[in-house]
């Protein structure tokens, strides 16, 4: 009987913290529950917003064409009705005015940015769309709080949703460059391909990415690859994905992700 009460107790433990969850599910343990990661995310963006010097973001209404066109690219992929936390995440875009940094990132809870690096360098919006799927899938599959809990400890998040701004400053740093693991990243490039394949996309096409660093030698790897498969690898893995899921999508879109490239700030 006791044994039984012990069982219930940390049941009702790990259901309050998000862990026995159906969107939790094949997602591994997180003390963390939903709310948090969305708690946090949003201490996040409000450190972001408030800090132009470090994340010069794109102003929205000087540039609504780009942003009307991005969100289009994250509605598709929202549409799917893939996304375990469609409805829970907020799923915000902010564009980062910065053309040396080849990034994206997505916090908890799902505010996603992306620099206009990025932007620049890719071809074509299926290639945006594979990128942004990938990113996307790391929020959905709730890695940033699993790996941050690894980085700084349970207290460091808990001072962040509390409030506390040198704990955020340190956080929203770190999740700027977060290192997911090699497991973490493999399982986000699949997501990628599952949510483009039902598109007319090519739902490969986060592969795009990685076939233009390959083609540049690896001289501009972004630091938060460094230490990921190679992006041979990584190439191969999209484009088995793709194979296997069974994916018809042929579209790129490369004249329409041109015009909205040309908007950009110089």
């Amino acid at each position: 009987m006791r044994k039984f009460a012990l069982f219930i107790s940390v049941t009702v433990f790990f259901a309050a913290c998000g862990v026995i969850n159906e969107k939790n599910k094949g997602k591994g343990f997180n003390i963390f529950s939903v709310q948090d990661d969305i708690s946090l995310g949003a201490q996040v963006a409000a450190e972001i917003d408030s800090d132009p010097a470090t994340y010069p973001l794109l102003d929205s209404t000087q540039y609504p064409d780009v942003y009307q066109y991005i969100y289009k690219v994250r509605n598709k992929i929202l549409n799917t009705d893939l996304l375990d936390f469609k409805e829970d995440f907020g799923w915000r875009l902010r564009i980062i005015h910065d053309d040396s940094t080849l990034n994206a990132f997505c916090t908890p809870g799902g505010y996603i940015y992306i620099y206009t690096g990025i932007l620049k360098f890719l071809d074509d919006e299926s290639q945006l769309a594979g990128v942004m799927g990938h990113e996307m899938a790391h929020a959905d599959m709730r890695h940033s709080t699993r790996t941050m809990t690894q980085m700084f400890g349970v207290q460091v998040l808990l001072d962040v949703i509390a409030g506390d701004r040198a704990a955020i400053k340190q956080v929203t740093g770190a999740l700027v460059g977060l290192k997911f693991s090699r497991n973490h990243e493999t399982e986000a490039d699949k997501k990628s391909v599952e949510y483009l394949c039902p598109t007319d996309y090519v739902a490969s096409g986060g592969a795009g990415f990685f076939k233009k660093i390959e083609e540049m030698g690896g001289t501009r790897v972004p630091e938060f690859l460094s230490t990921h498969p190679d992006p041979g690898n990584r190439i191969e893995n999209f484009e088995l994905n793709a194979t296997t899921m069974g994916c018809t999508g042929r579209e790129t879109y490369a004249t329409e992700y041109a015009a909205m490239r040309a908007k950009l700030p110089k």
